[in-house]
């Protein structure tokens, strides 16, 4: 299931790409099936290995070429392992909440981008966000939780103030809003309470299925509910 717009970011075969805070690795797959030379890269050395594997599994099937170009590693998004100019794509999925300087990670992501080049960023969008923040403060006061709530004007005068140009803006996961009130409203540790199970089994039921009724109520809901904001924007080619 994805947040990015593949279509509307152009990924392409031939690029680099940097998915940045790569988690299950979700976007990292699609760019790679696409025919580009992906960099999943997260904080967590654990995630970053897990991801790779599941590339090497994922070729040994027949779903993607033999032997990928590209590779898995991690790093800190303050301070990124690339040369400048290194990717033609970025996606920051999920990623700035986490961290305390973001306007730094931003400028590191606009350093190691092409001039012409694209950059994704998703953030939990605010209300369905503030309403999880008023529910359980776990969900937040915790090591490895969300240190900000973002409006999209802000988020955006981030991105601009570091040379990128927007390009659009959308809401994506309406429905994965009440599941997460949810767990913030039983305990956002709560895997195992009843409502929480049922419904985590209800997403999983539609990223496999995909019914078309069910996609049209998601993306409807998407401007009120949809968990994530998702900005488009692009590095200015310098003269």
């Amino acid at each position: 299931m994805l947040t990015v717009d593949f279509d509307r970011l152009d990924v392409a075969a031939g690029q680099h790409v940097l998915d940045l805070g790569c988690g299950g690795g979700r976007h990292t797959f699609e760019a790679m099936r696409r025919g580009a030379t992906v960099v999943a890269l997260d904080y967590d050395y654990a995630v970053a290995r897990s991801v790779w594997g599941f590339i090497g599994l994922m070729a040994e099937a027949g779903e993607l070429v033999r032997e990928p170009p590209g590779g898995a590693l991690n790093a800190d998004a303050l301070a990124l392992p690339f040369p400048d100019a290194t990717f033609d794509r970025v996606i920051a999925s999920e990623v700035l909440e986490h961290i305390w300087a973001d306007e730094l990670a931003i400028r590191e992501l606009v350093r190691i981008l092409r001039p012409g080049g694209r950059l994704a960023v998703t953030v939990p969008t605010r209300f369905p966000e503030r309403v999880c923040w008023a529910l359980d403060t776990n969900y937040y006061d915790t090591p490895g939780g969300h240190l900000r709530v973002y409006r999209r004007r802000e988020l955006e005068a981030k991105l601009a103030r570091a040379g990128l140009a927007l390009e659009g803006a959308h809401h994506a996961h309406a429905l994965h809003s009440p599941y997460w009130w949810l767990k913030c409203a039983v305990g956002v540790d709560a895997d195992d309470a009843w409502a929480v199970r049922k419904y985590h089994d209800f997403l999983v039921w539609q990223i496999e299925r995909q019914p078309v009724w069910l996609d049209t109520v998601d993306r409807a809901l998407n401007p009120v509910l949809g968990k994530s904001l998702v900005v488009y924007t692009q590095k200015a080619v310098v003269a």
